[in-house]
């Protein structure tokens, strides 16, 4: 019985992290996911062992293929936006780091290829990370506005990326809605999420998230950001990927996502820090 509550709050506590991830794909944007996994598991356990602050994950079953940085400097120079390091950033990335301005080149792209972002005049906010307890890889996140950084009534669009290779973990649009509707859950859509499953399917293949053929569709979670409800898909490929797609309940908008290589990031990075706690709390109850 001990064993199995153990393995239920370990659940649970996953679950928080993987929650604060999809609401960042529902537009809050990558520099909070990072922050409210960290609170989140702050307010979960205490005095927890740092772990490990970096692992390899091989790149062939990490998500959509990465180009080389200069092929995807040619590509997104179609599209002109202005880079900005972001007021919030507070660290500087290493010799083997991208550079602001060849990783905002990525997450742009990433942006025009898969959520079809195709404004100009954007700013792009980025912001340095060398990593977290609950998120151990180096990234660079990038804030894309039509103004002040500090003005959050229009659409903004989010990215969220290695910071050595440029490989994607997130992708994010904040949709604020001109009418009111109700953000409440919507219990039929357990069962009837036909719309948004066709939709994740194909976004997933046309882009290549899940490694190739997409072998099945599931149900994830319901919630909202601002004043826009949605809802969340899970797909999973043919080759055991899985990648988290959000959409707008209101509209059916394609909202963002979560690849497969940030969810194997954050789950090794939790089994580590809960056997860090458990270790801990058992080392404790023997004294």
């Amino acid at each position: 019985m001990k064993k199995n509550n153990r393995q239920e709050n370990r659940k649970n506590r996953r679950f928080a992290v993987i929650a604060a991830g999809v609401l960042a794909v529902s537009g809050i944007g990558a520099g909070i996911f990072s922050i409210m996994a960290e609170s989140t598991v702050q307010a979960a356990v205490t005095e927890a062992e740092a772990i490990p602050t970096s692992y390899h994950v091989p790149a062939e079953d990490s998500g959509p293929e990465v180009p080389a940085v200069q092929k995807t400097e040619e590509t997104a120079t179609a599209l002109q936006y202005r880079v900005v390091e972001s007021s919030l950033n507070t660290e500087t990335p290493t010799k083997t780091d991208l550079t602001m301005e060849e990783a905002a080149a990525f997450g742009m792209k990433y942006l025009a290829d898969i959520m079809g972002f195709d404004k100009e005049g954007a700013n792009v906010y980025m912001c340095y990370n060398s990593g977290t307890e609950t998120f151990p890889r180096a990234f660079w996140d990038g804030d894309v506005r039509f103004g002040e950084e500090v003005k959050t009534d229009d659409d903004t669009w989010s990215f969220f990326i290695d910071a050595v290779t440029g490989e994607l973990f997130m992708l994010g649009c904040s949709e604020t809605l001109d009418v009111d509707v109700p953000l409440g859950y919507d219990a039929s859509l357990e069962k009837n999420y036909g719309v948004y499953a066709e939709a994740a399917k194909e976004i997933a293949e046309r882009c290549d998230l899940v490694g190739g053929l997409v072998a099945e569709v599931k149900y994830g979670t319901q919630g909202y950001s601002s004043n826009n409800p949605d809802i969340t898909m899970e797909v999973y490929g043919e080759n055991g990927q899985m990648a988290i797609l959000s959409f707008s309940r209101y509209n059916q908008r394609f909202l963002g996502l979560i690849t497969d290589t940030s969810r194997v990031i954050t789950d090794r990075a939790m089994d580590d820090l809960m056997d860090s706690v458990e270790s801990e709390a058992e080392t404790f109850n023997a004294e």
